[in-house]
């Protein structure tokens, strides 16, 4: 790998990016400890639809408006802010934005409250087949819709702490919310099956607990940097906001980010409309499989953004052409040396995964199969979900927010066009590898874009590289073939903690196996060590 730059920063960004990833394994770990204990109490119902889909509504805006459009907006111009005007200027922007921020948010949730039955239907119609569960899903959505209020206030601080390098409490801020919700897996909902109230309303109250405790906890994080906001709420103090140019630049990068994002989640929104009209159940079989696959899409694709995101907004900021390039290949790198294992994880090894995790108490053979079925669609696309989270901030750390969303909205289309065609064959499956399918379309024209406008001029070694990870990928997919059948005769023969060792020994093998096999054609991973 060529080295980096001198204009950027001595930080270590293999360091910085492992540690994002320990502290989400932390949290991918917990949120499916949270979701094993549903599946086992609840199975996939009528219910768990019900509260799949209300969750998904709060958190729909979240990723829409905090996490999406916001923090594509907020971090270019914070960074920028930070490497040419120095913190004094950067603070008041924070505390601009901040006010801003409060403002909408508490006027969104009264909005969300109050039209939580319209939002339900326009989400997921299907659950009217249903009325109990149609009922609950109103009444869990106007409980949980402020959760979007907690979320937001966390993604401006975690945008401010990413972009002073402080990435720990950012990346273990979910861990609470999956701590939360597994307390009220494991103690709200037998009380609340004893006082005769319906008890996946427990579940909700766990989202609200955890949504509070991870705002909390920024507190002191941004206070130790000097960065905690001060909310002038009063109308000179937002009308100075309002004034500040930097603030206003934020909000114009938002509109184009915010249609950009919308496409995704408007994605979502058709997806879960069609899942609530197919057999009951296929609303949480896609919610178990998606919480797989976000093991490997968070622990990389999230991860590599978090860091690189604001290393590209300062290398933009300083006219480092180089050192740009520099980290976009490097991350692209990680993305084939890392996604490629794990795609072919979820596609050759994906029943034994859902069997062993899942198939306890109320969830049936019917819903290890389906939950299957629908991780594998997952699989065909992976290495574009997480291609897409380096190759994006390349164009969004240069305040080039238009361009993404054009593609997004091909990308929309398309993915639509696959649903006519796959979701009458494989039903529910055929949602996820229609989006598995779309990711790897836009990742691949977000490539071309940055090649063709000079933005990114691959490094030597490419071809070479490719071959080789792809011999390592052909050792590790006999390896995964052989340890199916493993996993598969000691499950049926073992006990549950039994089942979750050899499925745990199993992986660790597949690892040792993949990185000795890149070891045997001389793969240097230490080259990836040195950033």
């Amino acid at each position: 790998m060529a080295k980096r730059a001198a204009t950027l920063p001595p930080v270590s960004l293999i360091k910085s990016v492992s540690t994002v990833s320990l502290w989400t394994l932390a949290s991918r770990v917990t949120g499916l400890a949270r979701e094993l204990l549903m599946a086992a109490a609840f199975g996939a119902s009528a219910m768990t639809d019900a509260f799949n889909v209300a969750f998904r509504i709060p958190n729909l805006f979240r990723r829409l408006f905090a996490e999406g459009a916001f923090s594509q907006a907020f971090v270019p111009v914070l960074a920028a802010s930070k490497a040419r005007d120095g913190d004094d200027a950067t603070k008041r922007l924070v505390d601009h934005v901040a006010s801003l921020l409060l403002c909408a948010l508490v006027l969104t949730c009264i909005v969300g409250v109050v039209a939580a039955p319209l939002l339900v239907w326009a989400m997921a119609s299907g659950l009217q087949k249903n009325p109990a569960g149609y009922e609950a899903a109103v009444f869990m959505t106007r409980f949980m819709f402020p959760y979007i209020g907690f979320m937001s206030l966390v993604a401006l601080s975690s945008g401010v702490l990413n972009t002073w390098k402080r990435f720990a409490v950012p990346a273990a801020t979910p861990v609470l919310l999956n701590i939360s919700s597994i307390a009220a897996a494991w103690l709200l909902v037998p009380w609340f099956r004893g006082q005769g109230i319906e008890p996946i309303y427990a579940m909700a109250v766990g989202v609200m607990v955890g949504g509070l405790l991870q705002l909390l906890v920024q507190i002191p994080a941004l206070s130790r940097i000097g960065m905690l906001p001060r909310f002038g709420l009063g109308a000179v103090a937002l009308k100075e906001a309002l004034a500040d140019p930097q603030t206003r630049r934020i909000g114009l990068f938002m509109l184009p980010a915010l249609l950009g994002v919308s496409v995704a989640q408007i994605s979502l929104l058709i997806n879960t409309q069609i899942a609530s009209h197919l057999p009951t159940g296929s609303v949480s079989w896609l919610t178990y499989a998606d919480r797989l696959m976000e093991f490997p899409t968070a622990m990389l694709g999230v991860a590599l953004g978090v860091v690189l995101m604001p290393q590209l907004a300062g290398a933009r900021a300083q006219d480092d052409a180089a050192g740009y390039s520099a980290l976009l290949d490097w991350g692209l790198r990680v993305v084939v040396l890392l996604a490629v294992p794990c795609s072919l994880g979820l596609l050759v090894f994906a029943k034994p995964i859902v069997s062993v995790l899942y198939h306890y108490g109320a969830f049936s053979e019917l819903d290890v199969l389906q939950t299957t079925r629908a991780l594998s669609g997952w699989g065909v696309g992976l290495v574009g979900i997480v291609a897409i989270k380096v190759l994006a901030p390349g164009y969004y750390a240069s305040q080039d927010i238009k361009t993404p969303v054009r593609i997004a909205v091909v990308v929309l289309v398309t993915t639509q066009l696959l649903n006519l065609v796959l979701v009458p064959e494989f039903q529910h499956a055929g949602l996820s590898l229609s989006i598995s399918l779309g990711a790897m379309l836009n990742a691949g024209w977000l490539l071309v874009g940055l090649i063709r406008r000079g933005s990114f001029q691959p490094l030597q070694g490419w071809l070479t590289f490719l071959l080789q990870v792809g011999f390592a990928a052909a050792v590790l997919v006999g390896y995964l073939g052989w340890a199916v059948g493993l996993v598969d005769w000691i499950a049926l023969r073992a006990y549950p903690m039994l089942r979750i060792g050899c499925l745990f020994l199993s992986l660790v093998g597949a690892a040792v196996v993949y990185f000795v096999s890149l070891r045997l054609v001389r793969v240097n991973l230490r080259s990836f060590l040195r950033r």
